[in-house]
């Protein structure tokens, strides 16, 4: 990843903490925006993802040429996940099931400490189908959540929630294996997982950038890192219900996942947005023997793997706020060089009750050559000033981050702007949308 891919993804994880009091002065300014740094999610090195994935694809070659369910492969893929999680500090388990004659392994992994009350999930399949090496589907999921889960191990990370990983067998016969896991849980059990994130299929070679949309919250938190990155993603449709996420979601578990294409076609607008080729599979090589390590895309590779990790310490850091009604303007504002006035976006907010809350939400989106130029405040109808960013981030490019604002004394309904200025000369940028959230 490059260093200005880094920097922006350090704004959309800069997190607004509660306890901003308005001002009582008499030119209404509320006081400047208390922002605080949430753990910063580490770069997961594409290089390691693919060094898992070419031992998997020695695995399969070694073993009669995939790592299918019953099948020796499979058995081997399991003892080198778990041996490289035993060595990092996780406490696993292997779970066993039988399904079509044959034994199954589920790989379970629970980094220690966190809240036992709420466990934060993020799994993947291990199996291939018998046709090949599975190497996109599902080595792709299975070593970026590796490799997670080692990054959280070399950070000592001592999140809010409890963190726990899973590799699961037989998905490919029907999600056995996670069916197997979910329905032995006791149901107090099942209650105390906070969410579970779902990987399959995500370095695919002409891929996409599809998000679940199935848990608000989790969905979100998938958006928020792509709009860093300035990539648009699309709803995820394909594999709607045809992965491991299903029997969570069965059980009443918050789910969401990333996905990045199977064998469905890449349309022109696609191919306009992410690259690739259109009128092609995302993945042609789908439940193919050509599923082999040449059949991933590093880049698609490398962004969902630091996606699954901004996502792991993000939603492991606490218990976000559940969001309410939200208002958008997507219009583009040009921001005027300095010495130009300040410009604002308006949102006219209509059928919201009472005042604002005090966890007044703020989404930013602003491309920009030199973001540490930028002055931002939120204004209120009554004409109060919330400053979000007052020249801070030094060279780096884009604002796109989150804010929270105590707006409780304010009443929600009516005209609120965002209103930017460029503060020094010589750079250019636009307002490209910003969403307000109560």
């Amino acid at each position: 990843m490059s260093l200005s891919v880094s920097r922006r993804l350090a704004a959309v994880t800069a997190i607004a903490v509660a306890g901003l009091f308005a001002s009582t002065a008499p030119a209404a300014l509320a006081a400047p925006t208390a922002v605080a740094a949430a753990p910063t999610p580490p770069d997961i090195p594409v290089a390691n993802v693919k060094a898992h994935l070419a031992q998997f694809q020695s695995i399969a070659t070694a073993n009669g040429g995939n790592r299918a369910h019953g099948r020796a492969g499979y058995k081997a893929s399991v003892d080198y996940v778990k041996a490289k999680l035993d060595a990092a500090g996780f406490t696993t388990t292997l779970q066993t099931f039988t399904s079509s004659g044959a034994t199954g392994y589920n790989l379970i992994a629970d980094w220690p400490g966190g809240d036992p009350d709420s466990v934060l999930m993020s799994g993947s399949h291990l199996d291939s189908v018998t046709a090949g090496p599975g190497v996109n589907d599902n080595g792709s999921g299975s070593a970026a959540v590796l490799e997670t889960a080692l990054a959280v191990s070399r950070a000592r990370l001592q999140p809010t929630k409890h963190l726990r990983f899973g590799w699961w067998g037989a998905e490919e016969l029907g999600m056995v294996g996670s069916k197997y896991y979910v329905n032995n849980l006791p149901s107090a059990e099942k209650a105390k997982i906070s969410g579970y994130l779902n990987f399959d299929m995500i370095g695919s070679p002409n891929p996409g950038y599809f998000v679940y949309d199935d848990d608000p919250t989790i969905e979100q938190t998938f958006k928020n890192y792509y709009a860093g990155l300035g990539i648009p993603t699309e709803i995820e449709t394909e594999g709607d219900g045809r992965s491991d996420h299903a029997p969570f979601k069965s059980a009443g578990v918050p789910v969401g996942g990333l996905f990045s294409g199977a064998d469905y076609t890449k349309t022109a607008a696609q191919a306009q947005k992410w690259g690739g080729t259109s009128g092609q599979a995302f993945d042609r090589c789908y439940h193919a023997s050509c599923d082999t390590s040449a059949n991933i895309d590093d880049t698609a590779l490398d962004r969902n793997a630091d996606a699954i990790a901004y996502a792991v310490w993000n939603l492991g850091a606490a218990t976000p706020v559940p969001p309410g009604p939200s208002f958008e303007n997507t219009t583009d504002v040009n921001i005027p060089d300095s010495p130009g006035a300040a410009v604002t976006s308006p949102i006219t907010v209509s059928g919201v009750p009472g005042n604002a809350p005090a966890t007044t939400k703020v989404d930013v989106n602003i491309v920009h050559t030199y973001r540490g130029d930028l002055v931002v405040d939120l204004v209120a109808p009554d004409g109060t000033v919330y400053n979000l960013h007052n020249r801070s981030g030094g060279s780096a490019d884009n604002l796109v981050q989150t804010y929270t604002v105590n707006a409780s004394g304010k009443v929600a309904n009516g005209v609120w702007k965002l209103q930017v200025r460029d503060a020094a000369a010589q750079d250019t940028g636009y307002i490209n949308s910003w969403k307000i959230t109560f």
